[in-house]
């Protein structure tokens, strides 16, 4: 199993999210800690991966020593990429 970190603006967005919205992503990363690799895809052009949660994004730092799945940047879908 693996730790989720969140970047201080990642967890904010989580929080100012509609309460429904927030605690079903918040479940979802509690299914991605047991089985990560099952919806982490890489990412191209940068040195991270991607997980898709619904209409939102998140660009992901994988610490494979520690065992840390660290949250970069969280956002909608249409907004992430343009970063």
């Amino acid at each position: 199993m693996y730790l989720i970190e969140f970047n201080p603006k990642s967890k904010k967005f989580i929080k100012s999210l509609p309460k429904n919205v927030s605690l079903r992503i918040l479940n979802k990363f509690e299914e991605i800690a047991r089985n990560p690799f099952r919806y982490l895809k890489h990412f191209e052009g940068d040195n991270c991966y991607k997980i898709k949660i619904g209409d939102y994004r998140a660009l992901v730092d994988v610490d494979f020593k520690s065992k840390i799945l660290k949250i970069r940047v969280f956002d909608k879908r249409g907004r992430i990429y343009k970063r």
